[in-house]
């Protein structure tokens, strides 16, 4: 997959797709005309985009995700951790972690989360 960084407002576009998918392009066009008050032109204009970019397609007048949205955000964490903290998590945890930003309720679902994943291995 190419690049996939989105914008702003790329990532409200791909989340109407996602939620709705899969939509007819004249689907798309009427809910980007209500939601984020976009022209037909703009809707295809960035439609294009993200298909050429690999996350969605547009066959047939049929728009679907060629990725998830789960799948998406998670690619982008990975490389957000592998270009800002050389790959390692612990560094990206502690770091978060240092502003006091994880409340009780956090820690014990991360620790939860880690217990699936062990019993995974």
């Amino acid at each position: 997959m190419d690049e996939t960084r989105l914008g702003a407002v790329e990532a409200r576009f791909a989340d109407i797709i996602w939620q709705n998918a899969p939509l007819s392009s004249g689907e798309l066009v009427r809910i980007c005309a209500q939601q984020l008050e976009w022209k037909k032109s703009t809707t295809y204009t960035v439609l294009k985009k993200l298909c050429e970019r690999g996350i969605f397609q547009n066959q047939e007048g049929t728009v679907t995700p060629l990725i998830s949205r789960r799948d998406f955000y998670a690619r982008q964490s990975q490389r957000f951790v592998e270009e800002n903290f050389d790959g390692s998590l612990p560094s990206f945890i502690a770091a978060f972690a240092s502003g006091g930003r994880l409340s009780n309720q956090d820690l014990a679902d991360i620790r939860r989360m880690l217990d699936e994943f062990d019993k995974e291995d």
